[in-house]
């Protein structure tokens, strides 16, 4: 009876969305960041516990659901048409999104009347050759790779297994259920691990916003405002727009069920650690099949850079403006062209962002010690285009899920 009665105290929370409770959390980091200061860093174990829980995930989860993706296809024609649409649609949305960045900062001009300094040294920085990414694509230890969670290999072993594992035939049933079992585990302990999600980005956003005080922000204020509008915009306009125009679905549908894997991924900065929260968001908010989502996602988190493309066009034009660079229109073009192409070479190497940033700044010459004047802010930068990043990897995964019939409309349209 007493059990009952403690049930029934904490039945209000339970019946409130989670991406609202979400929300509420990330307010309230904001608020008591900025009522605390640096003293908000007490709540960031919360924080820490949350990503741990989160990067615990990854690995099991990202290997489990591509297995169980590739053999519910038993169609490898199907797996290349999937395979095709999907980066086909990263590296359009990429195009868009640095094309994005350069107009708002040709409109608003968030570099002119800026003067710093910029004497820190930044070596130029090159993008893998295409050879050595498919080289390093192929893991010579599979374990080694789950160890250290290189999701690229990961997923090429993944595929392999897969493929294999259908081609036996009734041989690699047993295989498959064990997976089928694996993976649903998982998606049940994301679900656990869901639940602490407000108070980990509670602890997560109080620390960041105590961290970064207003006289470190207010001379790059405008750098900063732009940044943001332009991923709110590539979010509602392209997003919502390929929603709209080729899937002739809800794009206010899609932007609520995606909406706890972007505040996720906006605190914690981390597309791959998102993976678990996005998977979830797409199969139980989206109603994209588990054989879609559990291929589109992990890819599109090691290789969509839509975000980074995105931060590149803003900042390049920035510094070309602090510096009093012109940049003609062939520049434009060569900006947007080496973007694109850059995030499909750097796309999985750490640091990332950094690395495509040189590159652009490299073929239009602006000088690359500029970098240094937004590596102080690159975390709040980060932010934004970690969130375009994982919106991207859901608008392509609920549109390919449409295109092959793999998307429940019942769950799309109720979430």
């Amino acid at each position: 009876m007493q059990e009952t009665a403690q049930q029934g105290k904490f039945a209000w929370w339970r019946r409130i969305a989670l991406w609202k409770k979400i929300l509420a959390g990330l307010a309230l980091g904001i608020l008591a960041g900025a009522l605390l200061g640096e003293s908000a860093s007490v709540f960031k174990p919360l924080g820490d516990i949350f990503i741990n829980a989160i990067m615990m995930l990854i690995v099991p989860l990202v290997f489990s659901t591509l297995v169980v993706g590739i053999t519910s296809m038993r169609d490898p024609q199907k797996m290349g048409r999937i395979g095709a649409r999907t980066i086909t649609l990263y590296l359009v949305t990429t195009a868009f999104a640095i094309s994005i960045g350069l107009v708002l900062s040709t409109l608003l001009q968030p570099g002119v009347g800026v003067d710093l300094s910029f004497d820190s040294e930044v070596a130029a920085s090159e993008a893998p050759s295409l050879v050595s990414i498919l080289v390093n694509l192929v893991p010579r230890n599979p374990l080694d790779a789950l160890a250290n969670g290189n999701i690229m290999q990961i997923i090429v072993f993944a595929i392999g297994l897969g493929i294999s594992l259908t081609l036996i035939g009734d041989k690699g049933e047993p295989v498959m259920k064990v997976f089928d079992s694996f993976a649903e585990a998982m998606y049940k302990l994301t679900g656990i691990v869901m639940a602490f999600a407000p108070f980990g980005v509670f602890g997560l956003i109080a620390h960041v916003s105590g961290q970064y005080g207003l006289e470190i922000l207010l001379p790059l204020a405008k750098l900063i405002g732009v940044a943001y509008l332009a991923s709110i915009l590539h979010v509602l306009v392209i997003y919502s727009g390929f929603i709209s125009l080729l899937g002739r679905l809800n794009p206010m549908r899609y932007l609520q069920g995606s909406l706890d894997a972007i505040v996720v991924a906006f605190s914690s900065a981390s597309s791959a650690g998102t993976l678990p929260v996005s998977i979830r968001c797409a199969q139980k908010n989206l109603g994209v099949s588990e054989g879609v989502s559990g291929f589109v996602l992990p890819v599109g988190a090691t290789i969509n850079m839509d975000g980074t493309a995105l931060y590149q066009g803003v900042v390049v034009l920035f510094i070309a403006q602090m510096t009093g660079t012109d940049l003609s229109m062939m520049d434009y073009g060569m900006i947007v062209a080496t973007g694109t192409l850059a995030s499909i070479g750097t796309a999985g190497v750490p640091g990332a962002g950094l690395i495509m940033l040189s590159i652009v700044m490299a073929q239009v010459g602006l000088p690359l010690e500029a970098i240094a004047v937004v590596a102080g802010i690159d975390r709040i930068l980060d932010m934004a285009r970690t969130s375009v990043n994982v919106a991207g990897d859901l608008m392509v995964t609920t549109l390919v899920g449409k295109s092959e019939g793999e998307l429940n409309e019942d769950i799309y349209n109720r979430c």
